[in-house]
């Protein structure tokens, strides 16, 4: 296979409305991972679209989604179910939000409402000891923003997974499992102008919770480290692809 062997992109959702005139989440994945149009297959699994077969992908990304992961939507548990075969396969795999809790959930762990409610903007990520050592977090700083917009999270992590960041608000931020496996709760593909549009669209719901949005949005800042774990994720597949 050829460095340029193409990632499949599972689209499990839409940006919310006001934002879709950028694309949808597979483009501004692929934008903020450095992947050409010709580098990129989507599967959109929300609107009925059938999981391909894994071989020939030299890794696969799960994007986030306005579902909810325990309403265990057929799509959703077929996709889980997939993942699921796919990781144990050795398949590099990467969720970013919804597809953090999905593939926890395809492995065994826990997802649920996080019992302190929502996460938005920008947040400060903190890395775990074990971060130093992996591949796609090593050599990143201890603490570095991150861009997040979440009501559900990973309760319990996967059985033998290792949690490697966390933030004030939410314990699990990202994981890894095996050698090849990754969940981020956090949103690398976002721009500051992503997450500004993201806050602008929940002001009410932000207001509703007694938070001030314009705050949560004059914080918002750029997120370049966390932009680079995604792009350290095509770089690892695309390395172990060619061992393979």
């Amino acid at each position: 296979m050829s460095s340029d062997t193409p990632f499949l992109i599972v689209e499990t959702g839409q940006p919310v409305a006001s934002m879709r005139r950028h694309g949808g989440f597979p483009h501004w994945i692929r934008v903020a991972a450095g992947l050409r149009a010709d580098e990129a297959v989507v599967a959109r699994v929300e609107q009925g679209d059938e999981l391909p077969q894994r071989e020939g992908f030299a890794g696969v990304i799960v994007t986030g989604s306005g579902a909810m992961v325990t309403e265990r939507r057929d799509w959703s548990e077929r996709s889980a179910q997939w993942l699921r075969e796919a990781a144990h396969a050795g398949v590099p795999l990467f969720g970013i939000c919804y597809g953090h809790q999905l593939l926890a959930h395809a492995l065994g762990g826990e997802v649920g409402d996080h019992p302190a409610g929502r996460e938005m903007g920008t947040i400060g990520l903190e890395l775990h000891p074990p971060a130093a050592d992996d591949p796609l977090f090593a050599g990143l700083p201890e603490r570095f923003p991150a861009q997040a917009t979440h009501l559900q999270t990973v309760l319990r992590a996967p059985e033998g997974a290792t949690v490697l960041a966390k933030s004030v608000h939410d314990a699990c931020h990202a994981f890894r499992w095996g050698d090849r496996v990754w969940g981020v709760q956090f949103h690398p593909e976002f721009s500051a102008a992503h997450m500004r549009g993201y806050v602008r669209a929940r002001r009410e719901a932000l207001v509703q919770e007694g938070r001030d949005w314009r705050a949560v949005s004059a914080n918002v800042t750029a997120a370049p480290q966390a932009r680079r774990v995604l792009r350290r994720f095509v770089k690892h597949a695309r390395s172990g692809f060619r061992g393979r």
